[in-house]
């Protein structure tokens, strides 16, 4: 039996992973404006990093917003396109092993899956994501790398920006202990520097995924959240999720090759 491919085609990266009899062996990313460009060049750099030829794969899977350009596939392999939604709850569950959880997708905005053993129910979404983080970085840093962009908060203090509970009262309110934000920018000091403010909207960004999240967990009586995406790597993320873990009774999970979970679950999809 060959491999089975499958291509996730965002607006400016691709990724692709192989499977061979369900197991992950490789995964390769690329970026290109063009979303067939990328596809083929995400296509030809799998096989060349994997000594593969044409002949190995036995199918191809798409998905994701640029797979609407590829209309024949690639090479004639057999191909297919998959629902994107659906491909993020196969994914998800996949990499966690999680039979009920929400898969969080967090790319340049957000999406929202609940999982149920075999069934994939997409919940919803919101236009807080990597792209707000960049869009609005670039607006006050002038700066669009993602990479740069957690270097500067590196070094960055939510103390000179974000208002918490502490700042408003002398105790502690219900569950929030004194260090719970109350509002994000709501103690914007004039001493506050970049990296402050970086900070401050990488907080501002995973707070507000964090608690969609948990408003959809609640909804579903679900308490496992399982994070894909890009925005997994940001390593600020982590911080954020396991606060909201302690406040709310809710497990965050990232899992191994989070980034590749809608390629992953393109691939398992069933034809």
């Amino acid at each position: 039996m060959g491999y089975v491919i499958g291509i996730d085609i965002g607006g400016s990266t691709t990724k692709i992973v192989g499977l061979k009899d369900r197991q992950l062996i490789s995964h390769v990313t690329v970026k290109a404006d063009d979303p067939l460009t990328s596809a083929y060049g995400a296509f030809g750099k799998f096989l060349n990093i994997n000594g593969l030829g044409i002949t190995d794969v036995d199918r191809i899977m798409f998905t994701g917003v640029g797979s609407s350009f590829i209309e024949k596939g690639l090479y004639n392999i057999p191909s297919h396109k998959v629902d994107e939604f659906l491909a993020i709850g196969h994914g998800g569950k996949y990499l966690s092993g999680f039979d009920k959880a929400i898969i969080v997708s967090m790319g340049t905005g957000t999406a929202f899956v609940k999982v149920v053993r075999d069934e994939i129910q997409h919940i919803g979404g919101t236009g807080v994501g990597g792209g707000t983080l960049v869009g609005l970085s670039s607006k006050v840093f002038n700066i669009r790398d993602i990479k740069h962009i957690v270097e500067l908060a590196k070094e960055g203090s939510l103390a000179n920006v974000d208002l918490t509970i502490g700042d408003i009262s002398d105790r502690s309110i219900t569950n929030m202990t004194m260090e719970t934000t109350a509002s994000n920018f709501g103690k914007m000091s004039d001493v506050a520097t970049n990296a402050d403010i970086a900070m401050g909207l990488i907080n501002l960004v995973f707070q507000t995924i964090g608690m969609f999240s948990v408003f959809a967990s609640r909804a579903d009586d679900i308490r496992d959240v399982v994070l894909t995406g890009n925005m997994t790597a940001v390593p600020q993320a982590k911080d954020v999720f396991k606060a909201l873990e302690t406040l709310y009774d809710v497990k965050f999970l990232i899992p191994d090759h989070a980034e590749y979970a809608t390629a992953i679950g393109a691939a398992l999809a069933e034809i």
